[in-house]
């Protein structure tokens, strides 16, 4: 992977630096993590910011690790036909 250079004010780095600890990255991929929320947040405005940095972190997330989804429970079109 490249690098490049930038010049990012140091409040934001600050900000980073404190999350970064927080969300177990290092500052490099917090900033990152927040210009791909951004960028997905922009490209999808209808979905909530907090939505979607879930849905980068589970995409993140290696597959054996992952849980599958089981609703809670049936859709009552389901159910009426397992009754009848």
């Amino acid at each position: 992977m490249s690098t490049v250079s930038m010049r990012i004010d140091e409040s934001l780095i600050s900000a980073a630096r404190t999350a970064a600890k927080a969300e177990f990255r290092t500052v490099q991929g917090q900033v990152e993590f927040w210009a791909k929320v951004g960028r997905a947040a922009l490209d999808n405005p209808d979905l909530p910011a907090s939505f979607i940095a879930e849905s980068l972190m589970s995409l993140a997330e290696p597959r054996e690790d992952s849980t599958p989804f089981v609703p809670r429970s049936l859709p009552r079109s389901r159910t009426r036909a397992t009754q009848a």
